[in-house]
């Protein structure tokens, strides 16, 4: 007997993608959310020059690297963690992992919408899976109030949550009030918080705040470079633990890396402390990303809420998540009673592929999707960017969307 494990929605999806362009068919690739942007000039030459580093690092990382993470992103947001309590890795997506894995049994509250990979990794792993419900009226918001509904539902001593935000797939984050509350109620719970802040760099107004800063005794943040430095195959990823971490804990994580990842490829974090040598070095390049994710992301929220197609403008990151809802009843009509078969008809009807809600948390018959708006091409250098010249897939796939529900 094999366990059951589908692929990652978000991998099969570009896989799908890439069918159609071999079968030489338009596809607007908003289903997978990789960066379009290359990471700094000087980032590359370092990966260049680094290629000679074969040696393994030690598990937790390069010293030195972990030495400027720990400033950098102080520097960033005032998030103060001693450069012994970071772990990297082969990317976050591991580390998630081996947090979760790291306890033998645990209630792990997962918000819906989610990211695709957090509930498949805390069900591989055995651990009880707790759903928080969200509302498009909250933003799809955490609450207090739906934590304490779902503790109810506990079966074991230890209790996990996952927030993340700027989120995928909903492109939103969580104002200072919101924080506040979360960590009052996380405290009074004793609930450990993973903090996924991957695309905390990516804020569109660059004020990111992290959830560490609120509730510093109980909350791990990951992040790395896959979003913010548009290096998502070089696999590096970081754990900021929290200061007073049990030892039982922190060993516990540092022998999962051991027996597992090993290390983070060594050339990449020699490239990484570049990336990370100063945050005031990257501000520009930060700030150049977020301006046209921004009018990219305005574009896409404006023009599917003028067809109806409820969605929040988005505040961080590459995504939007748009609720078809209201054409529910002229979609079932037509045999489209689930998000996978809107996501199914749209791309076989229009060539848009977008990423079904079903894959984040929620139930089948809810008709949404996620779509990211990552299909453009980063402008020459020195060249200034034009939504019309430089997203003319964005532009059309939009527009077929649009015009494909309107239809109904």
């Amino acid at each position: 007997m094999y366990r059951h494990v589908e692929e990652s929605q978000t991998l099969l999806i570009n896989t799908q993608s890439k069918l159609l362009v071999n079968q030489n068919k338009k596809n607007f690739k908003f289903g997978f959310g990789q960066s379009p942007f290359l990471p700094p000039k000087k980032v590359l030459s370092a990966l260049e020059k680094a290629v000679h580093h074969k040696e393994y690092s030690s598990v937790q990382g390069d010293p030195e690297l972990r030495q400027l993470m720990s400033a950098f992103h102080k520097d960033h947001n005032g998030l103060e963690v001693h450069p012994d309590n970071i772990l990297i890795a082969p990317g976050s997506k591991i580390l998630l992992y081996t947090i979760l894995l790291a306890f033998e049994k645990a209630d792990v509250f997962i918000p819906a919408p989610a990211w695709v990979s957090y509930a498949p990794q805390a069900k591989l792993i055995g651990h009880h899976i707790i759903k928080l419900s969200t509302t498009f009226e909250d933003k799809w918001r955490v609450t207090p109030k739906s934590i304490q509904e779902a503790v109810k539902f506990k079966k074991n001593n230890a209790s996990i949550l996952i927030l993340n935000f700027p989120g995928n797939p909903d492109g939103l984050t969580y104002n200072e009030k919101e924080l506040i509350d979360l960590a009052k109620i996380s405290r009074e719970l004793n609930i450990l918080v993973i903090s996924d802040e991957i695309y905390g760099l990516l804020n569109h107004n660059q004020a990111h705040l992290s959830f560490a800063n609120y509730y510093p005794e109980r909350t791990i943040t990951t992040t790395g470079l896959s979003k913010w430095c548009g290096a998502g195959g070089w696999r590096l990823g970081a754990a900021f633990l929290y200061n007073n971490i049990e030892p039982e804990f922190k060993q516990a994580l540092i022998g999962i890396g051991s027996e597992t990842y090993s290390c983070a490829p060594s050339p990449v974090q020699m490239a990484a402390k570049t990336a990370y040598k100063s945050y005031n070095n990257i501000i520009d390049y930060l700030d150049y990303q977020i301006q046209i994710l921004k009018q990219i992301g305005n574009y896409c929220s404006d023009r599917l809420n003028a067809s109806q197609i409820r969605v929040h403008a988005p505040e961080g990151g590459f995504y939007l998540f748009p609720d078809f809802s209201v054409y529910s009843e002229k979609l079932k009509n037509r045999g489209i009673n689930t998000s996978q078969k809107l996501c199914e008809q749209l791309l076989s009807d229009t060539g848009v592929a977008l990423l079904p809600a079903s894959a984040f948390g929620f139930e089948e018959q809810y008709l949404a999707a996620r779509l990211a708006y990552v299909d453009f091409n980063e402008p020459e250098e020195g060249v200034p960017f034009n939504l019309n010249k430089d997203c003319p897939n964005i532009i059309e796939g939009i527009e077929k969307l649009c015009n494909w529900i309107e239809r109904f």
